[in-house]
């Protein structure tokens, strides 16, 4: 069994003496494992870094055994190591894919977005609101998407301005009434209106966090969000 692809480098451990079991993001085969021999040395560390772009080759005996990768770069993104908020960035997507992607369930649609998304991360006035975006289509492509298209109470299209936590629909802002303290506010930005504001990105972050922390991670046999998404949204509130 073998297949030759493209991908980003999720994660890194340390296998044995000298090897590493590394997790590949692919576009036709999703997220997988294999072994790299050698990888645990300090050789091969400058190549394996999460959010590289690598050309990854996997061979095993049986489809369904870990096998081993061969690895050849394609481009790097350690560029964005000396800035702190784009590493946080970086880590965050990485983390959140090698966390919730079901294994060699191929996600080519959240493939092109993530790989889009790593490449930006050197332009901060375009990323974040990628980031939140791309946060909104992982929930997406999992099974836990929002419904952000009319009111849940009133059908209204206009108006909305906040989301139910209990159902993961819009509510208007004449329809919340006094409930709206009890609602997620919703920011314009993800309704395709205009560009964000800081304030906008952290109301995001905190609607998509509310969804990952409480559908997402409890189908997924209640495992904590990675760390790495609570570290990117703090540097964000310092940053802006």
């Amino acid at each position: 069994m073998a297949w030759q692809e493209e991908g980003v480098l999720l994660s890194v451990r340390k296998h044995g003496e000298s090897s590493a079991i590394v997790e590949a993001f692919t576009r036709s085969h999703g997220r997988h494992a294999g072994v790299v021999r050698g990888g645990g040395g300090r050789r091969m560390a400058p190549l394996l870094q999460p959010g590289g772009q690598l050309s990854f080759s996997w061979r095993a005996r049986l489809e369904d055994h870990l096998g081993a990768f061969t690895i050849e770069p394609v481009r790097s993104r350690s560029a964005h190591f000396a800035d702190p908020l784009a590493l946080a960035g970086l880590s965050a997507v990485t983390s959140l894919l090698a966390f919730a992607l079901p294994e060699r369930e191929p996600h080519p649609g959240l493939y092109t977005r993530s790989v889009a998304l790593l490449d930006m991360l050197g332009d901060e006035d375009v990323w974040p609101l990628a980031y939140l975006v791309f946060e909104m289509a992982l929930l997406e492509e999992l099974g836990f998407g929002l419904d952000l298209s009319r009111c849940t109470l009133s059908g209204d299209r206009e108006n909305l301005a906040f989301v139910s936590p209990r159902t993961g629909r819009a509510v208007s802002r004449e329809a919340a009434g006094d409930w709206a303290d009890r609602l997620l506010p919703l920011p314009p930005c993800l309704l395709g209106q205009g560009p964000a504001t800081a304030g906008e990105l952290l109301d995001g972050l905190r609607l998509t966090g509310h969804f990952l922390d409480t559908r997402l991670a409890p189908a997924l046999g209640d495992r904590p969000i990675p760390g790495a998404r609570t570290r990117l949204v703090e540097r964000m509130r310092r940053r802006f």
